[in-house]
């Protein structure tokens, strides 16, 4: 808008103390549950309310939606769910990762852990009990789901059969270990994206969008998507985002970046082809006149016919035939009524080794391992990254991370990241990663279900529950201090 106003470029800058108050945070919520279960460990009804904070209604209205995953995460036969505002005087609060259910999912997984103390049964016994089929809320299926292979994995690479049932039970010397576990779950979500092909007469193959590298790998799995597609070497797909005079793409929010843009580029490759075809068939002295259209592949560069291989032209070669400089091509893709046929949504299982000092009360992550269901992993490494990325923020969540507010001025105590406590690299442990593999072709046609956001919902009650385990002490207020297992 300043850029419009003045005819120049314009650059925002916020200084440290800005960015507590004009970019939102994650708002404090209350959050109350009542289960009810038979002697099996069988709910018979769960009941999630929560309060959350906002501003002042006439700077907008943000909802925090804790209960979400309370509605449909497990089979109780009855379930209410409500949320509820309280306006302050306060900033606007705003989407922070997992919004709802990071919050949420720590609330929903200590109750299950404290109902797990009272039948005096395994966490994950319990949760396999109350494992639900089709989606409870909606009665829907789900368009694909494996929390129950996410259990099996996560539970033997971290070697949950040997875990006593007792709290207290497990030491090292005079430390108490303990293990805690909890689920994860994310809604799947994607929007209408495009993007563009470009094929240039020296070979140099270019795909476009309108969307953003957050760190994610957005460039590096949209580029995979159209390799695999256009069944070129990866080395000679370059993929260009950024301007807002490509395709338009979504924001990254929601973990729907690569199904949203790898859709498109799908759809862009696939309209390559179509052309690209269309161009062999009609070019002048084409080795492919009179082939049938079906017989055609693209194939490292070349338009091909299936049945006699040899039978073949270059992709500059055919653009010089038909005297085309460039061959650009675009595709888009969107959600049809998927969402109304099915509950789309991925899953993971956590689970945490916490060691305390019994005397000084001082707790630390030992162990993690996440095992995740998030449809087609395009990129291991990246994905590996961002469940790095979720855990480690999910231990600062459980253990570290507050704002504190002055109650007689109402702002923020240390507007700064010199007093705020996050994770280092030393409050972070060895972290396992384990993917389950899952095919969903109901999700979106490029198979991804989205992973950014998963790997923190469940981390925090994972922790929380190792630390129940380890003292016997249940903190149900984040973060879990060494005063509060002392009090």
């Amino acid at each position: 808008m300043a850029a419009a106003a003045v005819g120049r470029p314009v650059k925002l800058v916020l200084d440290r103390k800005q960015m507590f108050t004009s970019n939102g945070y994650r708002p404090q919520t209350i959050q109350r549950l009542r289960l009810g279960a038979d002697a099996e460990g069988r709910l018979l009804g769960l009941m999630h309310d929560g309060l959350t904070s906002m501003s002042h209604p006439a700077l907008g209205e943000f909802a925090e939606p804790v209960g979400l995953a309370s509605e449909m995460l497990y089979a109780a036969p009855n379930n209410a769910v409500t949320h509820r505002l309280v306006p302050l005087n306060a900033p606007l609060p705003t989407y922070m990762r997992a919004p709802g259910e990071a919050s949420g999912s720590f609330a929903l997984e200590s109750a299950m852990d404290e109902l797990v103390a009272a039948l005096k049964m395994d966490p994950l016994e319990l949760r396999l009990r109350n494992y639900a089929e089709t989606d409870p809320h909606e009665d829907k299926p789900f368009s694909s789901k494996a929390l129950q292979q996410c259990y099996a994995d996560g539970a033997e690479v971290f070697g949950w059969q040997r875990r006593p049932i007792e709290p207290g039970a497990m030491r090292d010397g005079t430390a108490l270990i303990g293990w805690g576990m909890a689920t994860a779950t994310y809604p799947t979500n994607r929007s209408a994206a495009g993007a563009r092909i470009l094929f240039d007469s020296d070979g140099t193959v270019v795909v476009q969008s309108g969307t953003q590298d957050l760190g994610t790998g957005t460039y590096t799995v949209t580029a995979q998507l159209a390799a695999d597609a256009l069944k070129l070497p990866l080395h000679r797909v370059r993929f260009e985002l950024g301007d807002s005079d490509f395709p338009k793409a979504p924001v990254s929010g929601g973990s729907q970046s690569a199904a949203s843009v790898g859709s498109a580029v799908l759809a862009a490759a696939e309209n390559a082809k179509q052309r690209l075809f269309e161009l062999a068939l009609a070019a002048n002295r084409s080795p492919l006149a009179g082939a049938a259209p079906d017989d055609l592949e693209l194939v490292d560069g070349f338009v091909r016919s299936r049945s006699a291989p040899h039978r073949q032209i270059a992709i500059p070669a055919l653009l010089t035939r038909n005297r085309l400089e460039r061959l650009i091509v675009e595709g888009d893709a969107k959600p049809a009524d998927e969402k109304k046929r099915y509950s789309m949504h991925s899953f993971g299982a956590q689970f945490a080794e916490v060691r305390v000092d019994p005397e000084l009360a001082q707790i630390r992550v030992t162990r993690f391992v996440g095992a995740y269901a998030a449809g087609r992993i395009l990129n291991m490494k990246t994905a590996r990254s961002q469940a790095l990325g979720g855990v480690t923020m999910g231990i600062g969540m459980a253990l570290m991370e507050a704002t504190h507010i002055d109650p007689s001025t109402g702002r923020i105590v240390y507007p700064n990241v010199s007093e705020y406590v996050m994770p280092v690299h030393a409050d972070i442990p060895d972290i396992t990663t384990v993917f389950v593999e899952e095919q969903d072709r109901m999700i979106n046609p490029a198979g991804v279900k989205g992973l950014g956001e998963l790997p923190i919902v469940g981390a925090a009650a994972a922790v929380a529950n190792a630390v129940w385990h380890a003292t016997g002490i249940r903190v149900r207020d984040l973060p879990i201090t060494p005063e509060k297992i002392l009090a």
